[in-house]
């Protein structure tokens, strides 16, 4: 049987994208007493778990998001390690190391992942416990240090965003360019000009538009691209660049 390493453990930020806004998912952590059956603990976090004995971080990773969402081949990338000596020393979090039964040391450095999903097609779902999606604009209280992860996995996102088209892996294989400039103003917090963000989109070979339109929307239908892998690898060395 697999052990986990008691002090290491990987936390994953799952990004998604719903046509409107940026959205994170959080699994609910809640601790009742069993006595007088009071709410001792009533909060949200990121999905995580310890590493075990023969994982690496990125199988640790990799083996969470299949857990979470039956898909492989997902969008995630490692952004930063967190390591503070009181990262897990509040007495809400200690009282919840403390109720587990894994052995949990009371010193846990964890490597933040961050992952990009496009919930509009993806259930995600999680049997022990509450997951949900919440706007990046409108969180819960949540446990831990999983508010300073997902605010640094938010910065290193807006900086990949200008920089490489990784958005495309918050859409859907068929797109518009509305949905497209949605995102990146989502995501990066502003208001981008729409004509000018329609001439660099259709000025990158990597965004192909396609001989088809949206279906079974009450406004007029707009064109669909898809974003081409092949195509970005082989003209990367072109500027892409969103910034403000």
């Amino acid at each position: 049987m697999s052990r986990i390493i008691p002090n290491i453990s990987v936390d994953c930020v799952i990004f998604g994208f719903d046509f409107n806004q940026l959205n994170v998912l959080l699994v609910e952590r809640k601790l009742i007493d069993e006595k007088s059956n009071k709410v001792l603990i009533d909060d949200w976090t990121l999905t995580g778990y310890h590493i075990l004995e023969e994982e690496d971080f990125d199988t640790a990773a990799a083996r969470i998001l299949k857990k979470m969402s039956g898909l492989d081949n997902i969008y995630l990338e490692q952004f930063y390690a967190f390591g503070g000596v009181k990262r897990v020393n509040s007495p809400k979090d200690m009282l919840w190391l403390q109720n587990q039964s894994e052995g949990f040391s009371e010193r846990i450095v964890t490597v933040g992942y961050f992952s990009l999903i496009d919930n509009t097609s993806v259930t995600l779902s999680l049997k022990e416990r509450n997951v949900k999606w919440f706007p990046i604009s409108n969180l819960p209280t949540m446990g831990f240090d999983h508010r300073e992860i997902l605010e640094k996995a938010l910065e290193r996102l807006r900086a990949k965003l200008r920089s490489e088209p990784i958005g495309f892996e918050l859409l859907p294989e068929k797109f518009t360019i509305t949905q497209l400039q949605r995102l990146y103003e989502e995501v990066l917090g502003t208001t981008l000009d729409r004509r000018n963000f329609r001439k660099k989109v259709l000025q990158m070979k990597y965004v192909i538009p396609l001989d088809e339109k949206q279906k079974g929307v009450k406004h007029k239908p707009a064109q669909l691209f898809i974003f081409s892998r092949e195509v970005y690898e082989k003209t990367k060395t072109e500027r892409f660049d969103f910034s403000i």
